[in-house]
């Protein structure tokens, strides 16, 4: 027995309809979170690309220790 007493007319229909949006609402939010965690990776591949490059631009400029030493003066 439901304690909240007789359904009004069009009340399942309205459950059911809300039932439907939020299991839509929840497979976006899901889709939309896998999509973020991907580019998220990807951008953290990125920028561990740049740094490799950022090195070796300046081991072939020759001023890798330099750059060492300033950081470890500051």
């Amino acid at each position: 027995m439901d304690a909240r007493g007789p359904e009004a007319p069009g009340g399942c229909a309205l459950r059911d309809a809300a039932e439907n949006l939020f299991q839509e609402l929840q497979e976006h939010f899901q889709a939309l979170t896998a999509t973020l965690n991907l580019r998220m990776e990807e951008m953290g591949n990125r920028i561990e690309d740049l740094q490799k490059n950022v090195t070796d631009l300046m081991i072939q400029a020759g001023i890798e220790n330099s750059i060492k030493e300033q950081t470890l003066k500051t």
